[in-house]
């Protein structure tokens, strides 16, 4: 009998998980941002949620990351990189999906996000309490 892969170490792909595209409400800007080799690496391996408070699943196609919500399946980032590092984003402003209107928060969010996301190995508990207090700052409890 073989043995079951370990989703840390393979590498996500889009029928992992359960996905809905991006919605025809959406806008893009650029996010200005260098990544080092192993950085792009972490990104390619992509992130197949293993607790309930792994809150992304994302992965690549290309050179295309898409990143979606991991409860719901929305796509709110998707991220076209590009060798001059003005990687062109797409973020879904479906009300219904994703509350955020402001391209500043999402720039903000994203390159936190990838942060996260970049680090070997991937924390989703430390993401979730970071991303958590956040929140709760922005309510104005914390």
């Amino acid at each position: 009998m073989g043995k079951k892969p370990n989703n840390k170490t393979r590498v996500a792909h889009r029928g992992d998980w359960k996905t809905e595209p991006m919605p025809e409400q959406h806008e893009t800007f650029v996010l200005k941002r260098s990544f080092s080799a192993e950085e792009m690496d972490a990104l390619r391996r992509g992130n197949i949620p293993q607790a309930m408070e792994d809150k992304w699943f994302w992965y690549m196609e290309r050179s295309t990351l898409f990143a979606h919500r991991s409860w719901t399946g929305f796509c709110i980032y998707q991220i076209d990189f590009t060798e001059d590092n003005n990687h062109i984003v797409t973020v879904n402003r479906d009300p219904k999906q994703y509350r955020c209107t402001s391209i500043e928060e999402d720039i903000d969010s994203l390159n936190k996000l990838l942060t996260w996301w970049t680090k070997t190995p991937y924390d989703h508990y430390h993401e979730w309490l970071s991303e958590t207090g956040d929140i709760l700052k922005k309510a104005g409890k914390v």
